[in-house]
């Protein structure tokens, strides 16, 4: 059964506001205040200090980063808060900014809006950042794994499988799971992913390892 969460959400579209509201609820979490702007949100989290704050990039009054600005603020403010940012579409600049200042013991997540048509794994994405993870879209992954193309070339089609499930965040059992294969090939795979990408072991399920993972394809 799922923590739950007490929830600061900013969204400016009304209606995906409300079926935000509405699907957080639904999972057993509790929506503290849903505004639709930057100095709102700042207002909202400072009065409330939830768990989590999920919040759109782009916002009023100016329509630029000001969800992303005031999430960072917040969390110079409130240090063990997490938060996970929404975009309409792939934004590498807004994600590696987001990125560079994740504190390793804070979750910190990454997520396009579409992902929400998915019920089930939004609600994941959600816990697991709230939770202290980081949790990357797969869309973002993708670039970053083109950016790196040549280095790893040094990997199989399996292991490069692995390593874009590895930059989402996803544990060893949520990438057997998704791979259909035992933990103990998981394993096997992250081994040798590490060894040759020449980047330090870790345990399991550490959190540092995505950091690790994601500073190698942002490097």
């Amino acid at each position: 059964m799922r923590q739950s969460l007490r929830i600061v959400l900013a969204e400016d579209a009304v209606l995906l506001r409300e079926g935000l509201v509405h699907l957080l609820e639904r999972f057993g979490h509790r929506v503290l205040a849903a505004v639709g702007d930057g100095p709102a949100l700042l207002s909202a989290a400072r009065e409330h200090r939830p768990d989590l704050v999920i919040t759109d990039v782009r916002m009023p009054p100016g329509q630029t980063d000001e969800g992303l600005r005031t999430a960072r603020r917040l969390q110079a403010e409130q240090p063990a808060l997490a938060v996970l940012v929404l975009s309409q579409y792939v934004e590498q600049t807004f994600a590696d900014e987001l990125l560079d200042d994740r504190r390793s013991s804070v979750g910190t997540g990454y997520l396009l809006k579409e992902r929400i048509g998915d019920v089930e794994e939004f609600a994941d994405a959600v816990a697991r950042v709230a939770a202290g993870a980081t949790v990357v879209d797969p869309d973002v992954v993708r670039q970053l794994l083109a950016r790196r193309r040549d280095p790893l070339d040094r990997l199989t089609p399996r292991e490069r499988e692995v390593l874009a499930l590895m930059a989402e965040g996803r544990s060893n059992a949520a990438i057997a799971r998704r791979l259909v294969v035992t933990d103990a090939a998981v394993a096997k795979h992250i081994a040798s992913i590490l060894q040759k990408l020449d980047l330090p072991p870790s345990a399991p399920d550490d959190h540092r390892r995505v950091l690790a993972v994601l500073a190698y394809l942002r490097a």
